[in-house]
């Protein structure tokens, strides 16, 4: 600040001296300092600080021209000593006055000036800060306007830089605060609506098994959220649950193929599941079974021929039971054996043979005509029942595959022996019901009343009671034959006198019993499985007959894998229970014939349970491992509530 503008400031002539009015400053000065200290708007205390520093720096360019260009004069040279050294009362008192009352008019002026001025700059201030507020404020709603309408359609970026925005205009705003709980919230049930969406889509295929799609809805979730565990739980559920229906499938077709006599291919097709998993219990049991069954076929080929050499060396071109008998055998044996089917059929023809729908159109019609030696050949195709044999006849189909006869389950069995067929044989035909029925007494799909009934590669299926009953002093001997997913058992044998004998077969799936004998019927059952049944793969209750098993694989049952009630001869051996849900064996005090070289291995109750009166070491030969809970449980008491239940014997 230049002298000029100073002594202008400060309301000075040019060629006034600033120490006349020394005091005046010094006043006036107070003054506005008092109002900087006493004024509570800060802002407008800032700027009354403005005009003091400006009244200060004028009063210090002033102060500072007067010590450096004005020399100090003589005291008798000096115009004010001059004046100042007459005696007062010379000087007249209104001249004396004169220059003090213009100072204070000036300083009055410029003390208003300087008032006004800052007066206006501070109201310009605030009126300039009130509109910057407005404006402010006015963003602020705005911006949270718009934030909150990202947020409601999920435009999370977005909504961010909006509440972002806002932060920067007012700091620590609860608005703010708000935005980004709701951004939080908004995302996180974003989340869990598109993860329970997936999440419940992968799980309907994975228990459908469609397994490409649920992998693929899994997947959906981690490429948006990578980390979200129960889709890395899904993928891992969905690899386990494609590799045990791999698995599972494998071994059903390796089942099939056993059945079928193709041991090679069998043990081919769980060749990949013991290549994952080298003790995969089922795997090596078909691997054990198509080994013992490629010995076995071997040594019963080598029988087969006997059996055609011998039939061969009798044969007179005339019927003969006893060579029949032995073809019939050698081809059970040796089915792919070509002479020994050839000289089947040239024997066979030695009878009469009636063949449908050549000779005649249905079964029923050809099974009138029917004598006993008489051969009846059905071919491929749904044939309908119910039908009844009454003579010693043979029943040949196409294969079980091919050739099926059925009725309603409500309209009989679809098959019956009567006494009269006593020596009859039946093969290659599916017996089953095309319906279902809840009555309490049900038809059996097959029933043998009074007669010895041989039956071969036959099927016994989707009965509304028992797959096959024999009942009245009846004797079924079944080989190759399959009895699955019936009302009741799969084979049941009731009454004294009855045979139930069954080789090399199938009882699976059934909704009681896979096998069960009881009230005195015997029961012979060799090489056949017992697999997935509602109830035991085995009952028998057997007080005055025999009871032989061998060989057989009693798998995955819900109850037990066998339960021997009574028997009053036979034995157990040599068999596998295993994966069933009660346990392995059941003993009652009641069977006392030899139980030894069974394997009860991995089943979710004991191994082996024994009837209070049962000594421990009468069975010390079997193998039990892997069982839950105790591996041998001794002296148990058997309620009446766990007497294992028989169905009904609706066999007729």
């Amino acid at each position: 600040m230049n002298l000029s503008d100073a002594r202008h400031l400060l309301g000075l002539g040019p060629d006034e001296d600033l120490r006349l009015h020394g005091k005046e400053f010094g006043i006036v000065r107070e003054r506005i300092a008092e109002m900087v200290r006493s004024e509570a708007d800060e802002k407008l205390a800032a700027r009354y600080q403005e005009g003091l520093m400006d009244f200060d720096k004028a009063l210090a360019a002033v102060r500072e021209s007067l010590e450096g260009s004005e020399p100090p004069m003589p005291a008798a040279a000096s115009p004010l000593a001059a004046v100042s050294a007459k005696a007062p009362e010379a000087i007249p008192a209104a001249a004396a006055d004169q220059p003090r009352r213009r100072l204070a008019a000036v300083i009055l002026v410029w003390l208003g000036v300087v008032l006004f001025g800052v007066a206006a700059g501070a109201w310009f201030y605030v009126k300039m800060q009130e509109e910057q507020q407005l404006q402010r404020q006015a963003r602020i709603a705005l911006l949270e306007r718009e934030g909150t309408d990202h947020i409601e359609n999920r435009r999370w970026p977005e909504a961010t830089a909006a509440f972002d925005e806002i932060e920067q205009l007012v700091p620590s705003s609860q608005i703010v605060a708000q935005g980004r709980r709701g951004i939080e919230v908004g995302m996180a049930e974003e989340q869990q609506q598109f993860v329970g969406y997936w999440i419940g889509h992968a799980r309907t295929a994975l228990e459908a098994g469609r397994w490409d799609e649920a992998a693929s809805a899994a997947r959906q979730v981690l490429e948006k959220f990578p980390t979200e565990r129960e889709s890395v739980d899904l993928l891992k559920s969905i690899a386990m649950a494609r590799s045990a229906a791999a698995r599972g499938a494998a071994l059903t077709r390796a089942r099939e193929l056993l059945t079928r006599r193709q041991w090679d291919a069998a043990m081919e097709a769980v060749g990949p599941i013991l290549a994952s998993q080298s003790d995969d219990l089922d795997a090596r049991a078909i691997v054990a079974d198509a080994t013992a069954a490629k010995e076995k076929a071997v040594a019963e080929y080598a029988t087969a021929r006997r059996l055609y050499q011998q039939a061969a060396a009798r044969d007179q071109g005339q019927f003969d039971a006893q060579v029949l008998d032995w073809l019939r055998e050698a081809s059970a044996l040796a089915p792919e054996d070509a002479e020994i089917a050839a000289l089947l059929e040239k024997m066979s023809a030695y009878t009469r043979t009636l063949r449908v729908p050549r000779d005649f159109p249905t079964p029923r019609e050809a099974l009138l005509n029917a004598h006993d030696r008489d051969r009846i050949i059905l071919n491929e195709g749904t044939w309908k029942g119910p039908l009844i044999i009454n003579a010693a006849i043979e029943l040949q189909g196409a294969g079980s595959d091919k050739t099926r006869i059925e009725c309603p389950g409500e309209a009989g069995c679809t098959i019956t022996f009567g006494p009269a067929a006593n020596g009859a044989r039946v093969s290659g035909i599916t017996f089953r019901h095309e319906s279902q029925t809840s009555d309490t007494e049900r038809f059996s799909a097959g029933l043998i009343r009074g007669a010895a009934i041989a039956l071969l590669d036959c099927q016994f299926v989707a009965a509304a009671g028992h797959g096959l009953a024999v009942i009245e002093g009846g004797k079924a001997s079944a080989s190759r034959c399959r009895f699955a997913d019936n009302g009741w058992d799969g084979a049941a044998a009731m009454g004294t006198g009855c045979v139930l004998d069954i080789r090399d077969s199938q009882a699976n799936g059934n909704f009681e019993h896979g096998i069960e004998t009881w009230d005195g019927a015997a029961l012979m059952l060799v090489n056949t499985r017992c697999e997935a049944n509602s109830r035991n793969g085995i009952h028998a209750d057997n007080a005055k007959s025999a009871v032989t098993l061998e060989g057989n694989q009693l798998v995955d049952n819900r109850e037990f894998g066998l339960v021997l009630a009574a028997a009053a001869s036979g034995q157990v051996r040599k068999n596998n229970a295993r994966g069933n849900l009660l346990g392995g064996f059941v003993i009652r005090a009641a069977s006392r014939i030899p139980v030894a070289g069974n394997q009860l291995s991995h089943n979710q109750g004991p191994g082996l349970t024994l009837e209070k009166g049962l000594e421990a070491t009468a069975f010390a030969d079997n193998s039990l491992s892997g069982n839950a809970g105790k591996q041998l449980l001794t002296d148990f008491v058997f309620s009446l509530a766990s007497e294992p239940e028989t169905p009904a014997a609706a066999a007729h």
